[in-house]
């Protein structure tokens, strides 16, 4: 009887802890908004493919510069207190927008959403490895990017309604999406911190140069160039796929808005299914499956122009990326479990293929006079996860 209460009382108590993890698992959700952002903001101004591109490639750059320091960061002041700083870091990008629209005001918010972006995804996935067993954590961090997801997929049906609706009547129009993932902000930064979590020992490495060193094992640089297209392909198709439906099918940009959706919606299905389906087959077979269902869509993206193919190309999409991303991840952190710090500080280091993958987008789309030029850099993405998923661990 003693023992029953106890196992209850330790699954309550996990169970208190992972809510508020999860809540920040959709708060990491909210650097998906600069695609849908970029295209309004494209519209507004006037800008061309390149230009508006900036903006989704500005907000992953910031993964380069921070992501290595913050896995540092975390041995010394602890992974919950990195989450924490960034989230207030967070806040304050979601405010900005609030006051103003200009490019120079867009550039500072997106900025800052990136720099808490990068201390967020590299402080907040070791933190959940402090709740789960190893052999549970891809499933978990699948969970987690569902989600992250929710937060995804929300925001281009926040920016629409906003668009024709209350935005107007606030002065806001689209700008409404900010104040209210700032609200949601808030309350993460409550919960999480209010909420004990008993952390691993701080790894014992380690300087900047030695994080990069584990680059030198083929097996990390593997998982980080992986990270690299998978960004890619999820910034470019977030970025790219209402494009393709004004291009093809010459639906506004609030009609075409739904394709970023969709991708998201379907991208959150996977998510959902790929933390059960990970826990009965092996993380090689359903990487191998995803991988084929977005090189399937991004064939047919070359030769398809109706209304219903397109739509099905981008779920594909949205579904085979959709795990890709907490597979990697727990490779690298499984393989070298003694740096996981510094192994999470390089895996998000590699999220700045989003930056590479659009600004090559959008110059293959602006000298290809059409959005071919964009399928076929996120097609070269795809290959190389092909290529990796011969590499992935059978054990894991």
């Amino acid at each position: 009887m003693e023992i029953n209460s106890t196992m209850t009382s330790s699954k309550k108590s996990t169970l208190a802890q992972i809510i508020p993890v999860m809540l920040c698992f959709f708060a990491m959700g909210f650097v998906d908004l600069v695609g849908t952002a970029s295209n309004y903001v494209q519209k507004d101004m006037g800008l061309t493919d390149a230009q508006a591109n900036l903006f989704p490639s500005l907000v992953f750059f910031w993964f380069l510069i921070f992501s290595v320091p913050t896995g540092l960061l975390m041995n010394r002041i602890g992974r919950k207190r990195t989450v924490l700083l960034s989230l207030a870091i967070t806040l304050v990008s979601l405010i900005i927008p609030i006051w103003g629209d200009s490019f120079g005001t867009m550039l500072i918010a997106f900025s800052l959403l990136g720099i808490g972006n990068a201390l967020m995804q590299t402080s907040l996935n070791p933190l959940v490895s402090n709740l789960i067993a190893p052999s549970r954590l891809a499933s978990t961090l699948t969970f987690g990017q569902f989600v992250k997801a929710i937060a995804s997929f929300l925001a281009p049906i926040l920016a629409a309604w906003g668009a024709t609706t209350i935005g107007m009547s606030l002065g806001l129009g689209w700008r409404v999406l900010f104040p209210i993932y700032a609200a949601v902000c808030v309350l993460s930064i409550a919960m999480l911190g209010a909420t004990p979590i008993e952390e691993a020992r701080p790894d014992k490495a380690s300087g900047f140069l030695a994080c990069l060193k584990l680059l030198g094992r083929p097996f990390i640089l593997l998982c980080f160039l992986g990270i690299m297209c998978h960004v890619g392909i999820d910034v470019g198709t977030n970025t790219t796929a209402p494009k393709l439906l004004m291009e093809r099918q010459a639906l506004t940009l609030e009609e075409a808005g739904f394709a970023t959706s969709l991708y998201f919606i379907f991208r959150t299905a996977g998510c959902f299914t790929g933390a059960f389906i990970l826990r009965a087959i092996s993380a090689r077979l359903f990487f191998a499956i995803s991988v084929i269902m977005m090189l399937v869509a991004m064939c047919s993206l070359f030769v398809c122009d109706s209304l219903i193919a397109l739509y099905t190309c981008i779920a594909l999409i949205g579904y085979g990326n959709s795990n890709i991303f907490s597979i990697i991840f727990a490779q690298a952190l499984n393989h070298t479990p003694e740096a996981q710090n510094e192994v999470s500080g390089l895996m998000i280091m590699g999220l700045f293929g989003g930056t590479i993958f659009p600004l090559a987008m959008g110059l293959a789309s602006d000298g290809f006079g059409g959005q071919h030029g964009a399928i076929a850099v996120m097609t070269v993405g795809v290959l190389y996860l092909a290529f990796y998923t011969l590499k992935i661990k059978k054990s894991n």
